[in-house]
């Protein structure tokens, strides 16, 4: 895992070198021209700066945007009925989506958090500062991260093709359900099962049930209104806190056996280093395994605690709960538990998740003749971070920021 992480953040900054190489040129032949303007020397030097970066970045962009692929292409045959059958090959774009959705979430990062330390210094001038701006000020990251995590697993849960493979395999991993449970609650959701109703869905949920060696009787949707939530439990009994500690003892042991290996390669072989290992690996466990729980008990607060008593118990309104809102409710909770965590690391949690959160709100592929949009963002975004990297390079956060620097001043 060190190693192919190590082989990537080298290929990584081998690519910003390319870019940044680039932009050395263009600068130099475009400070040039805009020296013969009327513009002010400072106006001067961000505009050449900027414009080097984009033209570097639009032109490399469209130098991976080049490269052909199996996954975004697609053959179709036209008059298939005819003698005379032709083969068309339709390519789509796509494939560098999640970089310049990299890219735009730290351009983004960048402009507000300018505009945001330009009105605090104001404020603060002025003596207008309060404190509930110093809270806001604490918030941004942790809702980014909320919100990205609501969007990541409602895609997991009713749309998995809208995340990378191996991001799915991860959260199904780390979810440990019983596929044919996640199965019942999408054909609730897309109205193949119904309550009260004999649609042929019986068989999903009492194969579970004679797994579980539950009453068959439980799995059958006309007889069973709502399914119990025992089920969800997935042997846990009927109790749905009982349940919720049981997934969070389990997740935090899945969790230790990863986080504490790396964190002892990555501290100092001495009691300090030791100690912070262990501190760190247990906090980081216990977010994600706060993560795992909420959802679930998010779940069950939907279906059965909370739920019934303020929607209505009847079968509608089972319905209802089943085809969407019980999952939504744990997809609301699951991202709060980074409150765990430290206010350094929600920062990086917030900026890995959020270019994976809006992925699942574009199409994974669309037309080519769409494809200079996204060449457009990712150069703009670029840009931005290129530039500010140069003027003002403490605005970039994060472990990519001092990556990007060290970079830079190669």
């Amino acid at each position: 895992m060190p190693v192919r992480f190590k082989a990537h953040r080298q290929c990584y900054r081998q690519r910003l070198k390319l870019t940044y190489s680039l932009k050395v040129v263009l600068e130099s032949a475009l400070s040039r021209l805009i020296l013969t303007s009327q513009l002010t020397t400072l106006v001067q030097k961000r505009l050449s700066r900027w414009l080097s970066s984009f033209i570097a970045a639009w032109f490399s962009l469209r130098l991976l945007q080049s490269k052909k692929s199996n996954g975004f292409s697609e053959t179709i045959t036209i008059n298939p009925k005819s003698q005379t059958t032709n083969q068309v090959t339709i390519r789509y774009a796509g494939r560098t989506l999640d970089l310049t959705l990299f890219a735009a979430t730290r351009a983004l990062d960048v402009i507000i958090g300018e505009l945001w330390s330009q009105r605090r210094q104001c404020r603060v001038a002025a003596g207008q500062w309060t404190q509930l701006e110093t809270l806001l000020s604490k918030l941004p990251d942790t809702t980014i991260f909320a919100t990205s995590s609501a969007l990541i697993m409602w895609a997991w849960f009713y749309s998995p093709c809208k995340l990378p493979k191996s991001y799915t395999k991860w959260i199904s991993s780390a979810a440990a359900v019983d596929s044919r449970l996640i199965e019942a609650l999408r054909r609730c959701r897309k109205g193949e099962l119904r309550y009260g109703e004999e649609t042929g869905q019986a068989p999903l949920l009492q194969s579970m049930c004679a797994d579980y060696k539950w009453p068959l009787e439980w799995g059958d949707p006309v007889k069973s209104i709502p399914f119990p939530c025992e089920i969800v439990h997935m042997g846990c009994g009927p109790s749905c806190e009982y349940h919720a500690i049981s997934r969070f003892y389990r997740s935090f042991k899945w969790s230790i056996a990863t986080y504490l290996p790396l964190n002892l390669l990555a501290r100092k072989k001495n009691l300090k280093g030791l100690q912070t290992a262990f501190l760190s690996a247990a906090r980081s466990s216990s977010f994600l395994a706060a993560f795992i729980t909420l959802f679930y008990y998010g779940v069950c607060l939907a279906r059965t605690r909370l739920g019934p008593h303020i929607i209505g118990k009847d079968t509608k309104c089972r319905q209802a709960i089943d085809a969407g809102l019980c999952v939504g409710s744990g997809c609301f909770l699951c991202g709060w538990s980074v409150l765990i965590e430290k206010m350094a690391r929600r920062k990086e949690l917030a900026l890995f998740v959020a270019p994976r959160a809006m992925a699942t709100l574009l199409p994974r592929r669309y037309l080519l003749d769409k494809q200079w949009r996204e060449t457009f963002v990712f150069a703009f975004s670029t840009a931005v971070v290129f530039t500010c990297a140069r003027e003002n390079p403490q605005r970039l956060r994060g472990v990519f920021g001092k990556v990007l620097g060290s970079v830079l001043e190669a």
